[in-house]
């Protein structure tokens, strides 16, 4: 099947629409529409390959197959069934469907699942003479369907993992910062490789594995499989080939990249992190306190996520890190360009210097803010009035 059912579509966190628009502009998608959440664009399966190997800022890629506005049951099933499931679906393959979002008519959104499945199956059944079986865990083909007021989206998933999973490390635990939105807001500090960069309080770290990885050019998708690879009409000599152009393409970091931590088990972490992404050999990774923060060079970017309070009593126990960590940045970072990326305004006021840039960003369901601090020498700030956030 040299053409897909319907519209490609990638999907991100609120914030990062410019960001992918401006990743498929440079794949040489120029059709392309940002939507909350989503960009669409259209092409073929090596458009979608593309996308899945190479966005940075994207969580999914999918393939709208039907759109509509439904009041009930029985107007979801008649719009699942009108899908073309037979050049969707191959005998014997399993299905499985995905729900996200809320709808009026659908209190429980697992009965809007069932509804399009059995749409689903009905209409195998009736073309083929069979029906396929539901496999939740490990299916072949992976159905979703997004809810939203009364109008629903029915998408075929390309990517299976969200393409935040890397590959370098393990997800399910405490949820650290995303990989997608790590290089999402990379991106949006304009940081190519070519200056000299640094997070000083690196984690497990995700910011320096991702400013590595745009650094030497190498695709995010490279260490991981995805749901089009089970895919009847999947193209594995087309894959191959584009997998091994990206192999190509990967190079030396032209700049330092310098990540550190105060904690000796999140520098380990660090380290085993970056040598499975492939980047070990282009990171210095050191235990350091990040109020006794050093630059790898001149020009240097920082971009970093400081801790901040999710319970109560923690914003106050973290007001003097924030104060200290901004006296470090006026003192010991003269000529550097600092980023912070805050899930507090009050904290983020603390900090003491004024903001140049407040982007809005979504870390989950937490609102976050990317702040950006043009730092010059000078006398350490005064505080008050600057404020971080708005």
């Amino acid at each position: 099947m040299g053409r897909l059912p319907g519209t490609l579509v990638a999907t991100c966190s609120r914030g990062l629409e410019e960001v992918v628009q401006a990743e498929l502009l440079a794949l040489g998608h120029s059709a392309t529409r940002a939507t909350r959440g989503a960009v669409e664009f259209s092409g073929g399966l090596e458009a979608l390959y593309r996308a899945n190997l190479w966005l940075r800022g994207a969580t999914r890629v999918l393939v709208r197959l039907a759109s509509g506005v439904v009041s009930s049951r029985e107007d979801l099933y008649r719009l699942a069934a009108e899908v073309s499931w037979e050049e969707v679906v191959a005998p014997g393959q399993t299905i499985a469907v995905a729900v996200a979002g809320r709808h009026p008519a659908f209190a429980n959104t697992s009965v809007a699942a069932l509804v399009v499945k059995d749409a689903l199956v009905d209409r195998l059944r009736r073309v083929r003479g069979q029906r396929p079986d539901v496999d939740r865990r490990d299916p072949a083909v992976r159905v979703q369907l997004h809810l939203a007021l009364g109008e629903v989206t029915l998408h075929l998933d390309a990517s299976g993992e969200p393409l935040s999973h890397r590959g370098y490390r393990r997800h399910g635990g405490p949820a650290p910062l995303s990989e997608a939105l790590a290089a999402g807001a990379l991106l949006l500090a304009g940081y190519d490789g070519t200056a000299p960069f640094l997070d000083p309080m690196c984690g497990s770290g995700t910011i320096a594995i991702e400013a590595a990885l745009i650094a030497t050019g190498t695709a995010p998708g490279l260490q991981r499989g995805f749901a089009f690879q089970r895919w009847w009409f999947h193209d594995p000599v087309l894959w191959a080939d584009l997998v091994e152009g990206a192999r190509a393409l990967s190079r030396r970091a032209p700049a330092p990249i310098h990540a550190s931590d105060v904690d000796e088990a999140a520098v380990r972490a660090t380290g085993r992190h970056a040598r499975r992404a492939g980047v070990g050999e282009w990171i210095e990774v050191q235990r350091r306190d990040a109020r006794q923060l050093s630059l790898p060079g001149p020009g240097t970017v920082i971009l970093t996520n400081p801790p901040y309070g999710e319970r109560l009593g923690e914003r106050d126990r973290l007001r003097p890190f924030y104060r200290e960590l901004g006296d470090a940045l006026k003192t010991r970072a003269a000529g550097a360009t600092a980023w912070l990326l805050v899930g507090d305004r009050e904290l983020a006021k603390e900090v003491g210097l004024r903001a140049s840039r407040r982007i809005p960003l979504f870390n989950g369901p937490i609102e976050c803010r990317l702040l950006r601090f043009d730092l010059f020498a000078g006398p350490a700030p005064r505080r008050g009035g600057g404020g971080g956030c708005p």
